[in-house]
């Protein structure tokens, strides 16, 4: 069905290395898109993943841990589509929570991710294009969670940030959507996971029974960029199990 195909769309995918970054980049390739995965690490596995299934992939190193590293990715090559998934998170009671932690957490997940969508929708709109950001928010766009004071302020910033630039371009042809992935096995849940007492606690609250998987957000950040979503603006998609819902 030629609503659901992306072939002929370019894509970015920020922090593809690894994880839901790794299997958002597989899943657009599967619906037809060429990919660029971009991280500060090396994204070779990904782009061998998309290349055997028949894909088009490439990969560019980029760091966000300086918000605005992302500014020219859009200066060499039309890119249809982006897919905001770099993020960093760290842990520590709130009463001895750092600055530096904050920073970081704050310039990763929210300066970076604007100035690096800014610089996206000035290619798209200089060329007279249309295009699709998906932003990768968090059940703790909607909630406060424990321990992570940074990571929870930057989330509900990315689902606030989502609204206010589907109002202002969705009428030029750019559709901003998010995704909310709920408690999936990545890097940064690993610290729970291994946690018997938080892990069971989770689990417990999570009506399908199990952490999700990385592959279980990859079909909604791939239907967020497709034709059938092209009347979708300003949504944040709750993809966690049934946790938001208990």
């Amino acid at each position: 069905m030629k609503a659901f195909s992306l072939k002929g769309r370019r894509a970015l995918v920020t922090g593809a290395n690894t994880g839901i970054g790794q299997a958002i980049a597989v899943g657009l390739a599967e619906a037809g898109a060429e990919v660029i995965c971009a991280s500060r690490r090396a994204c070779d596995e990904t782009v061998a993943a998309i290349t055997a299934g028949g894909g088009t992939a490439s990969s560019v190193l980029v760091d966000f841990a300086d918000p605005m590293a992302g500014k020219g990715l859009f200066d060499d090559q039309p890119i249809d589509l982006l897919i905001n998934n770099a993020g960093i998170i760290r842990r520590a009671d709130a009463v001895e929570f750092s600055e530096a932690d904050w920073d970081d957490v704050m310039d990763v997940n929210l300066k970076a991710l604007f100035f690096t969508t800014q610089a996206f929708a000035k290619a798209v709109l200089a060329r007279g294009g249309t295009g699709a950001v998906v932003n990768i928010a968090s059940l703790l766009s909607f909630q406060g969670g424990i321990r992570v004071p940074s990571y929870t302020a930057s989330k509900h910033g990315v689902a606030g940030l989502t609204k206010l630039l589907a109002n202002e371009w969705a009428a030029k042809g750019i559709n901003v959507n998010a995704v909310a992935p709920g408690y999936i096995e990545t890097n940064n849940t690993e610290a729970l996971r291994n946690d018997p007492d938080r892990n069971q606690a989770i689990l417990d609250r999570i009506p399908a029974g199990r952490w999700g998987q990385a592959e279980d957000i990859a079909g909604a950040a791939v239907y967020l960029c497709t034709p059938a979503a092209r009347y979708v603006h300003g949504a944040v998609l709750n993809v966690d199990g049934g946790w938001l819902a208990r």
